[in-house]
């Protein structure tokens, strides 16, 4: 018998995200950034104990802080983001601009990069930082 380490659908990483609203997060996700959910799991009082959605081909899991779990804190509550999400996608320009339509905070405007990237950066309503990118050119080192 074969053991599967990899679910369908998932890559090696996933984020994980946490954040105080998760349930508002997705729909944020869902406009910003034309997130699928595929998965959520609340309690009785609509807390979400654990949530998926996608953006593109790539999964990410969500889940509401949580009191029984200090470690379990998001950006807003830690005093700033602890890590940031790179988002390639086909039309940077539009997304950033839907993003910021959606509540998300610029705060670097879209522009060429010597990498090779057009890209630009917000901060979500929820603390985390997206850096929204297409490739257009080739690394220039």
């Amino acid at each position: 018998m074969s053991i599967k380490r990899v679910p369908e659908g998932y890559h090696t990483a996933t984020p994980y995200l946490i954040v105080k609203g998760a349930a508002k997060a997705i729909d944020f996700y869902k406009q910003a950034f034309g997130a699928v959910q595929t998965f959520c799991v609340t309690d009785p009082g609509g807390i979400v104990r654990h949530g998926e959605f996608k953006i593109g081909d790539s999964p990410f899991m969500i889940s509401d802080e949580n009191d029984e779990f200090p470690e379990w804190k998001g950006p807003k509550s830690r005093g700033g983001a602890t890590m940031h999400i790179y988002l390639y996608v086909e039309d940077c320009d539009g997304l950033f601009k839907r993003a910021v339509a959606a509540g998300a905070t610029a705060i670097a405007p879209m522009e060429d990069k010597p990498y090779g990237d057009r890209t630009g950066t917000v901060v979500d309503p929820f603390g985390h930082i997206w850096y929204v990118a297409s490739r257009i050119g080739e690394l220039k080192i």
